[in-house]
């Protein structure tokens, strides 16, 4: 007969990765793992937390077996452990926006209406790339565009956008991304170009979807 302590024992092992993203900081966390490798200090910079606690979240992270880590120097870099870690989180997110009560609610209070925004799918941006007549607009911060980005995308940190924008072909079609669905940049480089009166457009997700999905990516400056 089988051992229902040893069942127990394997089956909470399975349910150790969920267990680890069941944080809104180490989700938040895995979310900007997912364009590539970073530090710790950037890291707590982009969750609005402390070193420390930060720090904190990660290990528990690296105890699941979630990421992974590389010295350089005297700084510590975090990156995913491997490709289905970045799929267990799309299956996350896939799951609550089926099923979360007010989950749909509580994305607009934070990326605003997009009702007004011009969209592009995956395959039409593929097309256009294609057909060489669109401008891809990378607006992500540069560490990311470095890590992995769009064949052919320029990176133009949002940041930067309002101070380059004589640099962008003023007839071009132009496709901003950033990390995904709930990512705010694009949307603010979308928004920014159609006031200065140009034909703008948001990719209907970000690079993980892109880089999920095979189609052409290159790494670099």
């Amino acid at each position: 007969m089988a051992d229902h302590a040893a069942k127990q024992a394997l089956f909470d092992a399975l349910a150790e990765s969920a267990k680890a993203l069941a944080n809104g900081r180490r989700a938040e966390l895995i979310d900007v793992l997912m364009q590539g490798e970073r530090s710790v200090e950037d890291l707590a910079l982009e969750i609005d937390q402390t070193v420390a606690n930060t720090s904190q979240h990660l290990q528990r992270l690296l105890r699941a077996g979630l990421v992974r880590t590389r010295r350089d120097g005297t700084r510590i870099f975090y990156d995913l452990s491997s490709p289905l870690v970045s799929t267990l989180w799309r299956t996350m997110r896939r799951v609550a926006e089926a099923h979360v009560e007010g989950l749909e609610r509580l994305a607009t209070a934070y990326v605003g209406d997009r009702s007004g925004l011009d969209t592009m799918t995956r395959d039409q941006l593929r097309e256009r790339l294609r057909a060489g007549d669109v401008v891809v607009l990378d607006v992500r911060p540069p560490a990311e565009y470095a890590a992995g980005h769009i064949r052919g995308a320029v990176s133009v940190p949002l940041g930067d956008l309002r101070a380059r924008l004589r640099d962008i072909d003023s007839g071009a079609r132009v496709v901003a991304y950033c990390r995904g669905s709930y990512c705010v940049y694009a949307d603010e480089a979308v928004r920014l170009l159609t006031a200065a009166g140009r034909d703008a457009a948001r990719l209907e997700d970000g690079f993980p979807e892109w880089a999920s999905a095979r189609l052409p990516v290159e790494r670099g400056v």
